[in-house]
């Protein structure tokens, strides 16, 4: 299936920030001309179909006291990668977490990006990962300033 103009179109409005009503899908519905029970059809259609995978929301971690944050590079045996992957993927504190390629001059395969109130805080969750994944080669990043956060825009 390819996409209809009024798919693009929902998923223009939707890939926003919703507004802040009581039902904000009815406020996009009126803005695109259709019903808000037409809408959240389609927008059930997209989940189906697999072009809309998730909804999900942006904390500023910053404004809620969450003021460090480290990208962490885990240097992880090919052969332990998925395992040490999902051990550190569940840790709440970590929002992201990717497997990499390494160069020669870079040998982390597993990036996490890690998050706490202070710097010793993300430290501390380093250390809790590190025990309990057994990896002992990695390099933490701490972030100074953000430059850019931002969603995706498809259309």
């Amino acid at each position: 299936m390819s996409l209809t103009d009024l798919d693009k179109k929902i998923i223009r409005e939707i890939q926003k920030d919703l507004p802040i009503t009581p039902r904000p899908y009815l406020d996009i519905a009126v803005k695109l001309g259709i019903s808000e029970e037409n809408l959240l059809k389609k927008i059930q259609e997209l989940i189906d179909k697999g072009y809309i995978r998730r909804f999900g929301a942006t904390l500023r971690h910053r404004r809620v006291g969450i003021n460090a944050n480290a990208m962490t590079v885990w240097a992880v045996p090919d052969k332990d990668v998925e395992r040490v992957g999902k051990i550190m993927a569940s840790f709440k504190e970590v929002t992201h977490c990717y497997e990499r390629h390494t160069i020669p001059e870079w040998n982390g395969n597993l990036f996490t990006m890690i998050h706490a109130k202070t710097r010793e805080g993300c430290l501390k969750i380093v250390k809790r990962i590190s025990d309990k994944t057994g990896i002992k080669d990695y390099k933490l990043l701490f972030s100074t300033e953000e430059f850019k956060k931002t969603s995706m825009e498809y259309f």
